[in-house]
């Protein structure tokens, strides 16, 4: 340990932002279990670098007691006042032994320190990297399947797609590259753990603010999502100025942004609706593309009846009622909904 070890600790600091104080203290703490291990020494010491040369010495202390009753980390007042008659009771006296052998086992155990507190300031600010993230949409390339987990490399971190955030029916590739939301990302001691998906309503939303620069500047919102993964997604789009067509420009010239999003989820259907603050037209808007005649609004219940001609009654509702239900999420309202034969029917009765 010299003056280069403690130039080397300044040139890690400017290069990987750890602080060299820091490390000093922590390679200090380690060279007193490394004394102890080395020199079954069972002595209270303390342990100093240099900060300007770098070297290393050890101190024993011993506390200033009446009756000494273990001599390794007690001294008398009596033998106390003969090294200065300044120190009292319970003070603390330091007698360096620093062994001629210690400079190897020093050197040896900076070295172990320093390597690791540089390992863990760099996964610290890779999971910085990826926990500024979260909810973010990230470009990863497929690296294998461990049980039907999808491993995916972000660059400078390996990610999970757990089976429950896989689109069903996707078949994910070995080396190929896939577009993913950042779920949730952990610190754990070998560094960020970050979850995936491809199931979350985010990930369509990131996709149109990618692909559709009006959203991405603000003049388009986007007011809700409704998605079931890898089938149908419902999206409610709304113009803060007039002469903007919101869902024209989602769709884009000849449909090629809303496709551009449909290639990347794999063909799921997006259904593009215009939100309204009226409810009855929000609704109506919802069951597209379905036509609705009438809706009735219950206000207190958050409940609609929408009536639809009997030709389009199952396509209103959906297959396995899909139509209806990614409605009734979109909107928040829960919807019923009846045929003209139904209602017709119905005061009939």
């Amino acid at each position: 340990m010299n003056s280069e070890f403690i130039e080397a600790l300044i040139q890690i600091e400017k290069e990987k932002g750890i602080d060299k104080e820091t490390l000093l203290e922590a390679i200090e703490v380690a060279l007193i279990s490394a004394y102890k291990r080395n020199f079954g020494s069972a002595e209270n010491v303390r342990v100093s670098i240099n900060r300007e040369d770098g070297e290393i010495k050890v101190f024993a202390q011993k506390s200033v007691v009446e009756n000494v009753n273990n001599p390794l980390v007690e001294i008398e007042i009596s033998e106390a006042h003969n090294i200065s008659k300044k120190y009292e009771l319970e003070d603390i006296i330091e007698f360096e032994v620093t062994p001629k052998t210690f400079g190897r086992i020093a050197a040896q155990t900076a070295k172990q320190v320093v390597m690791q507190r540089i390992r863990e300031a760099e996964r610290g600010i890779i999971f910085d990297q990826y926990a500024n993230r979260e909810g973010d949409i990230i470009t990863g390339i497929v690296q294998r399947i461990d049980k039907k987990n999808v491993i995916i490399d972000l660059g400078r971190a390996e990610a999970i797609l757990t089976p429950q955030e896989q689109i069903p029916g996707e078949v994910y590739r070995q080396n190929e590259r896939i577009k993913t939301f950042i779920l949730e990302v952990n610190k754990t001691t070998k560094g960020p753990e970050i979850y995936l998906s491809r199931t979350h309503p985010g990930l369509v939303k990131r996709l149109f603010e990618l692909e559709v620069p009006e959203i991405h500047e603000g003049v388009v919102e986007i007011r809700s999502i409704a998605r079931e993964a890898g089938s149908r997604t419902k999206i409610a789009v709304y113009s803060l100025e007039e002469n903007i067509d919101p869902v024209g420009a989602c769709v884009g010239q000849r449909g090629t942004r809303v496709q551009n999003i449909v290639d990347q989820l794999q063909g799921e259907k997006i259904d593009i609706i215009e939100w309204s603050s009226n409810p009855e037209e929000f609704i109506a808007s919802s069951l597209n593309p379905s036509k609705v005649l009438k809706v009735d609004i219950y206000e207190p219940e958050k409940t609609a009846r929408v009536i639809v001609p009997d030709y389009q009654l199952s396509l209103a509702i959906g297959k396995e009622g899909q139509n209806a239900r990614l409605a009734a999420k979109l909107t928040g309202w829960k919807i019923d909904i009846k045929s003209e034969s139904q209602i017709a029917q119905n005061f009939e009765d």
